[in-house]
């Protein structure tokens, strides 16, 4: 059998593409921002994860455009060799002192981080223990590991605690989360996670690429906002969400960072971080740190969103953290989300849709999110014209 014949047997694309519903790589030709312009033509944006806005601003911008200068357009190499800059460890060494960590280090993307993290840690007689809607990033750092993987189902610390009796006395255990979840913007269970991890023995990691900026004291984000810093022993993130960059980092111990450093091979055998996406997140840290009310102005644009969507009876998922800036609204059936995202988009709203399998089969979603820099004339526009939307589409 030819290998390419699944290929040439793949109908979907064309046939949504066909129907003039095909959802995904639309052209951006504006800055990333509140407002953009998408294919000639105005939208409110409601589908980024720039939480904080500062993919715009000046000082983000100018420190990128001074590392082009100073350093070049890239790094030619891995951080293991020749791709180390001075800007990447100040980078790192601010993002320490900031998350309260003795030590950083970064990553290329936030999905390599979560590859060269789990795959250097777990081992071929260890366990790792996955929450079902973690991050296909972290999925897919397991089955680069030699480890063995269970699951339990989202947020149900007993099924937690029931793979962890599975896990033999001499084997080693990593029990890992996202700290927001990207699809259903709910917090993930830390207070019950963490005493679990202690009661068996198991070392705990968070994702917290959705959790950076936008919630814990000053954005520090979710091992914070439970007040549980010392109790989580690997924190990752990503530059490319509040931070308005691109590359990924994991927060821990010396010792564990160091191993790390020494037998990722995401890490090793992938070129650094560029120098303006260094500078450009070490900006946008800077501006976080000076101004801790942007993570509060956020917060305080979802309970307004939230509320101005309860007021025109929209039906959203429930069971996330009020204040989350990740909003998502059911549509339920995948053709009726394709032609609902449709809608908004001509009518000047940009969101995300998330169908099968990332969601149930009658559980589909338009996923919106938010920026600290919306305004409250914005969302209302936007919601008005989301709710007009879905009352075109009733069930």
């Amino acid at each position: 059998m030819d290998l390419f014949e699944k290929c040439f047997q793949y109908k979907r694309v064309e046939e949504v593409r066909a129907q003039g519903i095909y959802p995904y790589f639309h052209a951006l030709e504006s800055r990333q921002d509140t407002e953009v312009i998408m294919e000639g033509k105005r939208r409110i944006m409601l589908g980024s994860n720039n939480y904080l806005g500062l993919t715009t601003h000046p000082d983000v911008i100018a420190a990128g455009i001074k590392a082009y200068e100073n350093y070049g357009s890239g790094c030619s190499g891995s951080r293991f060799l020749n791709g180390t800059l001075e800007l990447h460890l100040e980078l790192e060494a601010a993002l320490a002192r900031f998350l309260h960590k003795e030590a950083i280090m970064t990553f290329s993307t936030g999905f390599q981080s979560n590859l060269g993290i789990i795959s250097a840690l777990v081992g071929k007689n260890d366990y790792v223990i996955m929450d079902r809607e973690n991050h296909a990033s972290l999925y897919d750092g397991c089955k680069l590991s030699y480890g063995t993987m269970l699951r339990y189902r989202h947020g149900n610390m007993e099924e937690l605690r029931r793979c962890l009796e599975r896990v033999p006395e001499n084997a080693g255990a990593l029990i890992v989360t996202d700290g927001v979840f990207s699809m259903g913007g709910d917090i993930a269970k830390l207070p019950e996670i963490c005493a679990l991890a202690e009661e068996f023995g198991a070392r705990v990691m968070v994702d917290d690429a959705h959790g950076l900026g936008v919630i814990g004291e000053g954005g520090r984000g979710t091992a914070s906002y439970f007040g549980l810093e010392d109790k989580v022993d690997i924190y990752m993130g990503t530059f490319s969400k509040s931070l308005a960059s691109l590359g990924g980092y994991m927060a821990a111990s010396e010792k564990v960072t160091e191993y790390v450093r020494h037998n990722s091979r995401p890490f090793i055998f992938s070129a650094s971080m560029t120098p303006a996406n260094t500078a450009s997140a070490l900006a946008a840290l800077k501006v976080l740190e000076a101004n801790p009310s942007l993570p509060e102005k956020l917060q305080e644009n979802a309970l307004y969103m939230r509320q101005a969507l309860r007021d025109r009876a929209v039906a959203m998922r429930s069971g996330g953290g009020e204040q989350i800036p990740i909003i998502p609204i059911y549509t339920y059936e995948p053709m009726r989300t394709l032609m609902i995202t449709t809608a908004l988009y001509d009518r000047g709203v940009y969101v995300n849709s998330s169908l099968p399998p990332a969601v149930g089969p009658n559980e589909c979603l338009i996923r919106t999110s938010l920026m600290a820099t919306h305004t409250h004339e914005l969302i209302d526009e936007a919601v008005d014209i989301i709710a007009r939307v879905l009352e075109e589409y009733t069930l």
